[in-house]
């Protein structure tokens, strides 16, 4: 079965920073690279990863991250919202995920900073995310 979710950029980061395999913000990035969670993305958002990914505080690897960005291009469905509602959250950066996963079906929203968003169902952190996918197979 095909899980999709829109991958807010601190779980990407997240990923990438880790030196634990274990790590769920891996595990979701890996899920990634095998096909088994397709990305969903709007031009906004994947802007934001290739800016956030190549901010030299990081120190990421240009392989890494085009080599991150190209698996999320391609594996990934681009989805452009309808931007003619209002959105008000804490984090107004947030508002292009938030956006996208209103309008997607099936979709969940994966993100370190679940407190930003208003809660349900569809907004998890990449725990809760791995637990769904674990209860399901």
């Amino acid at each position: 079965m095909k899980y999709f979710a829109i991958i807010d950029t601190n779980i990407v980061v997240s990923a990438l920073l880790s030196n634990k395999n274990d790590s769920a913000t891996v595990q979701i990035m890996e899920k990634v690279l095998r096909q088994e969670i397709i990305p969903v993305y709007s031009k906004e958002i994947f802007a934001e990863y290739v800016n956030v990914l190549n901010r030299p505080k990081f120190h990421f690897s240009k392989n890494l991250v085009d080599y991150m960005l190209s698996a999320i291009k391609n594996f990934g469905i681009l989805k452009e919202p309808n931007e003619k509602n209002e959105i008000i959250l804490p984090d107004m950066k947030d508002v292009p995920f938030y956006r996208l996963v209103l309008e997607s079906e099936n979709t969940y929203l994966v993100t370190g900073n679940i407190k930003h968003f208003p809660q349900g169902q569809k907004i998890l952190t990449a725990r809760q995310l791995l637990d769904i996918l674990e209860n399901q197979n």
